[in-house]
């Protein structure tokens, strides 16, 4: 498969073989979330966004596996590096009882591993001051790390914000206030205060200041006098930079600049859950990295390969097994793959790629809502590499996502309405041109 000449071609989706593939697992599998019945093939032909599914139709990936696959299929940098290493058996290996060595000198391995993955994420984070990882399996799990850290160092209370999504573990999902499906019916850790989410300055404006001299709605839960809440109560605030299941909304800079002050007044914990928008997606390193605001604790995952609660000294227990996992030091394959995806990122000035083709992407989209030729569709928001596209109506979209996918564009909802597009971080300019080129059709036919 050519990169440079590869486009989409379909012959039938779901295909024969895919229909066989999907009713076999369904005979297996709890219910879970499946957006289409996309069989890929993980020993076909794949390249950047494109790959192949079992009946040879060939598609351009702009969900990124949901920013999980941050340098798409088979990136040469990446299985360069993997060639060369000879995994032992088993596979897996756990670091938690016992210390994991890439042989060599630990600050220049023969091959990276779980301490060479923690070094490169106190680098990325040391204008935070941070200067410690906690390695687990997944997004959730640094998020109930994260949160365990904070109440461990005191507080019973937490702020969340509408549309919020952290994960689907119990604790998570206590601080999840996108879609009501998340936490019906579970148990739920009290505590929690949900605000709301500006990500507009009609929102800021109306939905976030209030007239009294608190200056806004935590800050009046908080106020000495009038508030509600006891300062010294509240273990932590954790907020997405840019939210993901709840609609690519992008936090307001002025709200972020207002939670940096009480940040300082209050001695606030702030967790920023970059889950989804961290490792480069919307052309900094941490979508944090856009606002004037300073987190105290950053969870990564997905692009990652591993979850990660990265933080300070101060706020991470100190005593020993208040952590503790059995991948709690990396899992051995997994964090040699989020270094050499961080090292790719840098080595191939891809923040940088980001910031260009999320430009391109978002000028093409928004030229073409103005002229009217994307009926449906009202407004594009995002950062970098991580955009979404609002419609009128949950109908249109759900129309226009099918309606890509059979023209061999994958993308994904978000949101009540929003479509979202996360191409790979080393997305070129002509993919760029063939994603647009096949989501504008699909737009003009679910208007049609």
């Amino acid at each position: 498969m050519d990169r440079d000449t590869v486009e989409p071609t379909v012959d039938d989706l779901p295909g024969q073989r895919a229909r066989e593939w999907v009713d076999y697992h369904h005979r297996f599998a709890a219910p879970s979330t499946y957006v289409y019945e996309f069989v890929w093939d993980a020993s076909g032909e794949a390249i950047g966004p494109f790959c192949t599914d079992v009946d040879g139709n060939v598609l351009l990936d702009f969900t990124s596996h949901v920013a999980a696959a941050p340098l798409g299929y088979n990136n040469p940098t990446i299985r360069e590096r993997l060639r060369d290493f000879g995994p032992v058996d088993p596979g897996k290996i756990a670091g938690q009882d016992f210390y994991v060595s890439g042989g060599g000198p630990p600050d220049d391995p023969d091959f990276p591993g779980p301490t060479q993955l923690m070094d490169r994420l106190v680098a990325m984070t040391d204008h935070y001051d941070m200067d410690r990882v906690f390695l687990s399996n997944s997004g959730a799990e640094a998020v109930e790390n994260a949160v365990k850290s904070c109440y461990a160092a005191g507080g019973h209370r937490a702020f969340t914000f509408e549309g919020a999504f952290h994960g689907r573990t119990l604790g998570a999902l206590s601080l999840n206030r996108s879609k009501a499906v998340h936490r019906r019916g579970f148990p739920e850790v009290p505590g929690v205060v949900s605000v709301p989410y500006p990500a507009t300055d009609e929102a800021y404006q109306r939905r976030w200041l209030t007239d009294g001299p608190g200056g806004n709605v935590v800050a009046d839960a908080l106020h000495p006098e009038r508030g509600v809440v006891d300062p010294d109560e509240v273990a932590f605030l954790i907020l997405e930079p840019i939210q993901g299941e709840g609609g690519y909304r992008v936090a307001h800079p002025e709200f972020a600049r207002d939670l940096e002050a009480l940040r300082e007044r209050y001695d606030l914990r702030v967790v920023a859950d970059e889950i989804q928008s961290g490792v480069g997606r919307t052309g900094e390193s941490w979508a944090v990295d856009h606002l004037d605001l300073t987190p105290d604790v950053i969870t990564s995952g997905k692009g990652l390969r591993v979850g990660a609660t990265v933080s300070r000294s101060d706020v991470f227990p100190a005593e020993r097994g208040r952590l503790s996992s059995t991948w709690g030091a990396g899992d051995l394959l997994a964090a040699m793959r989020g270094v050499l995806t961080i090292d790719a990122i840098h080595a191939n000035d891809l923040l940088a790629n980001a910031r260009e083709r999320g430009a391109q992407l978002r000028r093409r989209l928004e030229d073409a809502i103005e002229d009217g030729d994307a009926p449906g569709a009202v407004e594009v928001r995002g950062r970098g590499l991580m955009l979404g596209v609002e419609f009128e109506t949950q109908d249109r979209r759900d129309a226009v996502l099918e309606a890509a996918f059979r023209r061999g564009l994958l993308t994904l909802g978000c949101g009540y309405k929003t479509l979202r597009l996360l191409p790979p971080l080393d997305v070129t300019e002509r993919e760029i041109e063939l994603g647009v080129g096949l989501l504008l059709e699909a737009i003009d036919e679910a208007a049609s």
